[in-house]
């Protein structure tokens, strides 16, 4: 394991404090919201979209009450098992479903609950013209309660359930317009991917059955330090594979961007608060098991730092400024994933650096929704340009934002992005390489996010207009082209939400890194880990990212402010090129996975239409031949058939005279 745990992790208690019984309540609202909605029908339209945004908002009221009685126990006392009832009971499997109540399922609960019900109000307004509103509201809340089981699960098997949820619910939302073909197959790539990682999931569970006899976190936890390394490694790579599939991580990263195809509020939703930050938390939560097999926790690692990288090169090139934003929600999600690899030092951060990308991600997916709002649903930020004084509420929130993920004191993610660099420098015994390796990493991956958030910051509301405006091409760029813009600030029902999460972005970092807040909070479940100096000192180490960051808005300003940005990309290096297209990975993916399984399909089809089934076909025929032959005997005449009897007869009496004779020999 790369770093013990200096203390054990608090073991959970089946004594369940009074409030603690409203928890069911956080699955039971939004559950109820999205039945109601769906079985309802048309007669739900005019108040569907509020009973859900209700809905979303009293499960987070629930959830903070719930936050608010934690905070008054002790830390001992804080992780705790809440048994609902008998489950499955089949064999030597015995699971009953329950609820584990401790630090990190509650951040995610309030994580979810709050910026789920943002992007619900928001929702209100953005789908207003839309005739299926009711049915996109009802998704949402089944999003929002797949999300809370998964979270709040006590056991793997419970944990699949709301695996399984967000899953369905995630195809429901990105195909919801699903009379677009391209948003349809989108939908398909995103459902068949998770589809890939969920393999790894339910191998885990196999493993964890055989082996410990239970699939529940406190067994499995429990007897975790008696099972071999092999085992442990074999399970946390098949837990990993599951991460990758939801948390689209590298190589199983192929789907994000294609979920762009969903309306924004789905896009908010999924990259901020709930679908690609369950592998996180799976990671996280099963940390006994990663720290049993050392092999398993160094990809891990490996895996968060491949992805960071991947992601921040394909965001340079995105003209699309929903798709550029995926890729930065892919590049970050690599963060959190490379310090939850690191061990007991990086799991709080991991969360951390999970709680304010929910902030200022959903905030600039709303402010990208905005700016679709006002510029007639156009995505092409080479077709944006001087927005800043057309949307000056969507401006400055996304502003916001933007510092936020370059992390520029004292925004949110200087607190939490930080942090990861500063662990991932930390050396290992045995292995100096790895700090250097990730490190370096982690801060390259700094100074190339700087540049392309820039990038995607200065063409949307700075520069010249590059949009039609009616007035012709009157700065050369070719901005007379495309229908006339008239680009205009968003109702409040949508700025308002972008307010709430700009504010987050800019304080919730201080407010949770102050005095080791929000590390002492997640330790019941996390341990505590000691204090270790990275290999260069942390004032070097903040300096140097902040260098890193500001030479990359640098380099943006200079290309996508100080000089012209032409309406139609220009052809690029090769390697914009490959970025363009995702690093190649859909023509890897065709190459190496679907057309050999396309082939194989095709020469099983065949084999099955040709040999299996022509082979019984053929014998059927020949059945049937035969008795056509037959059927010609039987012509009704009696000469016919005296003459057959005759014959027998004859063939009797010979076979009978040969056999009298052969025994009187």
């Amino acid at each position: 394991m790369l770093l013990p745990l200096e203390t054990t992790i608090v073991p959970a208690s089946t004594v369940v404090p009074g409030p603690f019984l409203a928890a069911p309540l956080l699955v039971v609202l939004p559950l109820l919201g999205a039945a109601v909605l769906l079985l309802a029908g048309r007669r739900s339209d005019r108040w569907g979209a509020w009973f859900g945004v209700a809905m979303s908002g009293a499960a987070f009221l629930v959830g903070a009450w719930v936050f608010l009685s934690m905070l008054s126990l002790p830390a001992d006392e804080r992780v705790v098992d809440y048994r609902l009832f008998d489950w499955i009971a089949a064999g030597g499997l015995d699971v009953a479903a329950g609820l584990r109540i401790d630090p990190l399922s509650m951040t995610f609960v309030l994580l979810v609950t709050f910026v789920g019900t943002l992007i619900h109000v928001y929702a209100v307004a953005y789908m207003e013209h839309d005739v299926d509103r009711r049915r996109f509201f009802a998704y949402l809340n089944l999003f929002v309660a797949a999300m809370l089981v998964l979270v709040l699960a006590d056991s793997y098997l419970l944990l699949f359930v709301g695996w399984e949820g967000v899953g369905l619910a995630s195809y429901l939302l990105i195909g919801f317009w699903n009379h677009r073909r391209d948003y349809a197959v989108a939908a398909k790539k995103a459902f068949v991917m998770n589809r890939v990682g969920d393999i790894g999931l339910i191998v885990a569970l196999m493993l964890m059955f055989a082996t410990f006899g239970a699939v529940d976190f406190t067994t499995v936890f429990e007897q975790v330090p008696e099972a071999s390394t092999a085992l442990l490694t074999a399970t946390g790579l098949a837990l990993l594979l599951a991460a990758c599939g939801k948390s689209a991580q590298f190589p199983l990263q192929a789907w994000l961007g294609d979920a762009m195809a969903g309306p924004t509020p789905v896009s908010a939703l999924i990259h901020a608060a709930t679908m690609v930050t369950a592998g996180v938390y799976l990671v996280v939560r099963s940390a006994p098991v990663f720290e049993g097999a050392p092999t398993a926790q160094l990809v891990v690692v490996i895996v968060g730092a491949v992805t960071l990288i991947f992601g921040a090169v394909v965001g340079c090139a995105k003209d699309d400024i929903k798709k550029a934003l995926a890729a930065s929600t892919m590049s970050q999600i690599g963060y959190m994933i490379l310090a939850a690899g690191l061990g007991p030092i990086g799991y709080a951060f991991a969360i951390f650096h999970l709680v304010t990308h929910g902030f200022f991600k959903a905030g600039m997916f709303l402010g990208a929704g905005s700016v679709m709002h006002g510029m007639g649903d156009q995505v092409d930020m080479r077709r944006f340009g001087g927005l800043s004084r057309f949307m000056k509420v969507t401006w400055i929130t996304f502003m916001m934002g933007w510092l936020a993920i370059l992390g520029i004191p004292p925004f949110s993610g200087f607190w939490s992005k930080d942090k990861i660099i500063e662990a991932a420098f930390v050396p290992v015994d045995g292995a100096p390489w790895r700090a250097w390796v990730f490190g370096g990493a982690a801060l390259i991956g700094a100074g190339i996010t700087a540049f392309y958030m820039s990038r995607l910051f200065f063409m949307t509301f700075l520069g010249r207009r590059r949009w039609n405006d009616g007035r012709g091409d009157v700065d050369g760029l070719g901005s007379q082209d495309g229908p006339v813009q008239h680009p205009h600030e968003s109702p409040r029902l949508m700025t308002w939400p972008m307010i709430v999460l700009a504010v987050g972005s800019v304080g919730l970092g201080w407010f949770l890194a102050a005095g080791s807040r929000f590390v002492d909070w997640l330790e019941p479940v996390t341990g505590h880990a000691e204090h270790h100096e990275p290999v260069l000192p942390v004032w070097s180490l903040i300096a140097l990212t902040l260098l890193l960051v500001l030479a990359g808005l640098a380099l943006a300003w200079r290309q996508y402010v100080v000089s012209l940005v032409p309406v139609r990309a220009p052809r690029g290096t090769a390697l914009t090129r490959a970025a363009r297209r995702d690093l190649y990975q859909d023509d890897v993916n065709e190459t190496v996975f679907m057309r050999p399984g396309q082939y194989l399909t095709r020469s099983l089809v065949y084999a099955d239409k040709e040999m299996v089934d022509g082979g019984w076909l053929g014998l059927a025929g020949l059945v049937g031949k035969v008795g056509e032959w037959l059927r010609g005997w039987q012509n009704g005449y009696v000469r016919s058939y005296g003459a057959t009897m005759l014959g027998g007869l004859v063939v009797i009496a010979a076979v009978v005279l040969a056999l009298t004779t052969g025994t009187a020999s």
